[in-house]
């Protein structure tokens, strides 16, 4: 085991969350993460990045091997489960991520504070094409918290996706103002102005 503090990430969390249910083979917790909506939050597309996710919370003594069985389909399947260990680190986990939050450094906004690279009539037309996505993405949000409501499922099981929805939505309509505000004439800037404003000294 370790001696540092285990590491989290929000695959780490939803390994140990879903081990609470039940012990499962990495398959199969590969395969409740896509059932149960939960792509649309943590990145299982590389099978590889599960695998070190449940090499390094076992190295941590969060999560154990129950059994490792064998059948036509799979040759071994080793299956886990969490440990007392691993049950404290992830609400540990949870109050952190959920109360604390924490910077992230996503790619959008570092593209944001490059834009200078592009002309303006360019700015306005990547952004456009990313105001489209994003509008399909939420198409498909909208659909996915009505789906979830007509089965009935519990509010407290879809908060992840009415948390996306709103983001996504939020997101949009800023997009899509500063498409209109380029287009407009209202969003401009010149050489001039960026030369003196970079001459100028740093204030301290």
């Amino acid at each position: 085991m370790t001696t540092s503090a285990p590491r989290s990430s929000p695959l780490a969390l939803t390994v140990l969350a879903l081990l609470h249910y039940k012990p499962l083979h990495p398959y199969g917790i590969q395969r409740l993460v896509k059932d149960w909506g939960k792509e649309q939050v943590v990145n299982v597309k590389q099978r590889a990045s599960l695998y070190r996710t449940i090499e390094r919370l076992s190295g941590d003594g969060l999560i154990a091997v129950r059994e490792t069985g064998r059948d036509q389909q799979y040759p071994e399947r080793t299956v886990y489960e969490v440990t007392d260990a691993g049950r404290a680190t992830a609400r540990a986990w949870l109050e952190e991520m959920l109360a604390s939050p924490k910077p992230e450094f996503p790619e959008f906004p570092a593209a944001l504070s490059n834009l200078l690279l592009l002309m303006p009539e360019e700015i306005a037309d990547v952004l456009k094409r990313r105001a489209d996505a994003l509008a399909e993405r939420l198409d498909g949000l909208e659909a996915a918290v009505a789906s979830e409501e007509k089965q009935g499922l519990p509010r407290i099981t879809r908060l992840e996706t009415e948390y996306l929805r709103a983001v996504t939505a939020a997101e949009l309509e800023w997009v899509r103002g500063v498409v209109g505000d380029l287009r407009g004439g209202r969003l401009t800037w010149s050489r001039d102005q960026l030369d003196a404003f970079a001459a100028e000294p740093a204030q301290q």
